[in-house]
């Protein structure tokens, strides 16, 4: 169990972040719809991985923000042509790209329950050569590294992609890192700790 204690002073043991977690009761009907799905956890019927103590959370404390993100963050997340294993091939590139490790932590083990192997994981998780990878997910760990890295995306990159998927895949596949790497910045500026018990999965570099 880790021990609150050694929480950042300005973090909030009952949120495990710096702002508390949200009332429904100070919520819009809309927002309450959000909040209602956040506390039904079931990654397999589409509902929130963290609950409360992600980014799902501290976007509640928007007025409109929850409820103008949710529609477009549950159709990336399950109603978009890409794979489950593509999906969590990018979001764990965009969270090893940006050090996340709340969002790692969530995903490497929903990329696992989706059938990502260890391989691939740990592909991400180091850094290493993509040589002998599935192509789409050698592209997309490439098209990560480059977006994120170097905030561009070179000509025989994105040609390697075309050819991989569809056009409107690739443009879903990245809205879902852009939109990754915004909970990213959410989860930093909000110091928003592990879940209970969880260890880093990321290395510090």
């Amino acid at each position: 169990m880790t021990d609150t204690k050694d929480f950042p002073s300005d973090v909030l043991p009952e949120s495990r972040s710096r702002v508390p977690l949200p009332n429904r009761d100070d919520l819009d009907e809309a927002a309450r719809e959000v909040y209602d799905a956040h506390v039904k956890i079931d990654p397999v019927a589409g509902k929130s991985l963290a609950g409360l103590f992600g980014p799902g959370g501290i976007r509640l404390h928007s007025k409109k923000l929850s409820g103008l993100a949710a529609p477009a963050a549950h159709y990336l997340r399950h109603g978009a042509d890409y794979t489950l294993m593509e999906r969590e091939i990018a979001i764990l590139t965009t969270a090893r790209e940006h050090d996340a490790q709340f969002e790692w932590c969530a995903h490497e083990k929903e990329g696992r329950r989706v059938g990502v192997s260890k391989e691939t994981i740990d592909i991400i998780r180091y850094r290493r050569s993509t040589e002998g990878l599935p192509e789409t997910h050698a592209v997309l760990i490439e098209m990560g590294r480059q977006l994120f890295q170097t905030h561009a995306l070179d000509s025989k990159t994105f040609s390697r992609a075309c050819a991989a998927f569809e056009r409107g895949t690739l443009v879903d596949i990245i809205a879902l890192m852009g939109a990754y790497s915004s909970t990213a910045i959410l989860l930093a500026a909000f110091d928003v700790q592990l879940p209970d018990g969880a260890e880093p999965g990321l290395p510090v570099d």
